[in-house]
């Protein structure tokens, strides 16, 4: 079970390196693909917005199926749907199939991105700690990989349509063959569960003599593990999910607004030159993978609902010092703490979705997600919108209170009290 379950993680980091792989393969040709179909920004604005919308119905298209089919078919079958949907946008001659290239690989990019995470809300259940940030954290590596291989690409010679085109068949040969890695089933049980209920008991090994008999307790395998929440009735789980699914929004929505407005704001409101302004959004970025790879062992020591709390409340500092400061050097300060806060709300989120009713894991996962989503594609026009009202940085204030209600809120994820478990010691039986 340890192997079975070491190799799954390590397929789970594959599809998550190949999401980020795939989208930024995308972003990095943007400029390329507008300039073949020959449209203006303006156009392309309203172009990216279809890619949303495809991604979005993907998300909610993607969770029952794989509640229903099982994470080893949806999760290679969207991986392939998407990789193979890569190349569309770059063959599009007109904004018209423009436009319908974008909705698929959306569609693609949805379904990928919710299903592989139900498949880690799993593997995080098997493992009984938490992992999920980690992956999260490798999709901003396979961002970073995407910059690379378009740069030696285009150091080559090799277009842009052959690019996305020997991406996409990589992404393609990629997702199949990590495939027989998945979990087969949904619900896993934890690798060091206690042997099942016939098995025959030790009674032959009677205790010191001076030592009293140990209590029965419940086993080990009952008690959630890191980062789930308890059981609860079905209305409460449906009440606990549109709440993780609001935060997932305010969340999101902030780490969008970072995405598009963290250079324009040193450029704009510090009269950064653009060559310096763009280190805003790469502080921001570095310091969110960097949190990423640290939340799961901070998640493991002080629980899931402290980090949601208290990185929302760093990301608060973070955005509200970027807002306020005269100062170049403060300002790059606060980015990296935002980007730091935020870096393990998401993961929390989406984990305590999928262990609220790991039977409809695919399901809850995708309500969350997809709200998330729309949040982050709404975050830029919100703060673009707050532009006509105050100033860029003084609009950025809606984001403190947006991660401050975020941290009031962290609550939510607080687990019930763990049965007590006594397990036999296995030193080198748990994965790592």
């Amino acid at each position: 079970m340890e192997r079975q379950l070491r190799a799954a993680r390590a397929a789970t980091y594959v599809y998550f390196v190949l999401c980020g792989t795939l989208m930024g393969a995308w972003v990095v040709h943007i400029p390329a693909v507008e300039a073949r179909v020959g449209i203006g920004h303006a156009a392309l604005g309203g172009l990216l917005v279809l890619l949303g919308l495809g991604a979005f119905a993907g998300m909610r298209a993607a969770g029952p199926l794989t509640d229903r089919l099982g994470a080893r078919t949806a999760v290679p079958a969207s991986g392939v749907l998407c990789a193979a949907s890569l190349v569309l946008p770059a063959l599009a001659p007109n904004p018209w199939t423009l436009a319908a290239a974008l909705l698929v690989f959306g569609f693609g990019n949805g379904c990928l991105d919710v299903s592989m995470n139900a498949h880690a809300v799993h593997v995080e259940q098997a493992y009984g700690r938490p992992v999920m940030s980690g992956f999260h954290a490798t999709f901003s590596i396979g961002g970073v990989l995407a910059a690379g291989a378009a740069a030696a690409a285009a150091a080559t010679g090799l277009g842009p349509t052959a690019t996305l085109a020997l991406l996409g068949a990589l992404g393609v040969a990629t997702a199949l063959l990590a495939a027989r890695a998945l979990l087969p089933g949904t619900a896993p049980s934890a690798p060091d569960a206690p042997p099942a209920a016939d098995a025959p008991s030790a009674p032959e090994v009677p205790p010191a003599a001076d030592a009293p008999s140990a209590p029965e307790v419940p086993p080990a395998v009952d008690a959630p593990p890191a980062g789930a929440g308890p059981a609860v009735p079905g209305g409460d789980v449906h009440r606990r999910i549109r709440v993780l699914a609001v935060l997932a929004l305010m969340v999101m929505l902030a780490e969008g607004a970072a995405n598009d407005w963290s250079a324009l704001h040193l450029k704009d409101v510090l009269g950064t030159p653009a060559s310096t302004a763009a280190f805003a959004y790469g502080t921001f970025a570095a310091a969110m993978t960097t949190g990423r790879l640290l939340a799961d062992r901070i998640a493991t020591r002080y629980g899931p609902a402290a980090v949601l709390r208290h990185g929302a409340l760093t990301a608060a500092l973070g955005i509200t010092v970027a807002a306020l400061t005269p100062w170049v050097w403060a300002a790059f300060l606060g980015w990296a703490l935002f980007g730091l806060g935020l870096s393990g709300c998401v993961p929390q989120l989406l984990s305590a979705a999928g262990h609220a009713d790991p039977a409809a894991a695919g399901a809850n996962v995708s309500r969350v997600a997809g709200l998330g989503y729309l949040g982050m594609l709404a975050g830029p026009a919100v703060i673009g919108w707050l532009t006509h009202l105050t100033a860029l940085n003084h609009a950025f204030l809606l984001l403190t209170l947006f991660c401050v209600a975020t941290a009031a809120t962290a609550g939510v994820l607080r687990t019930a009290p763990a049965p007590l478990a006594v397990t036999a010691p296995t030193p080198a039986g748990r994965p790592h």
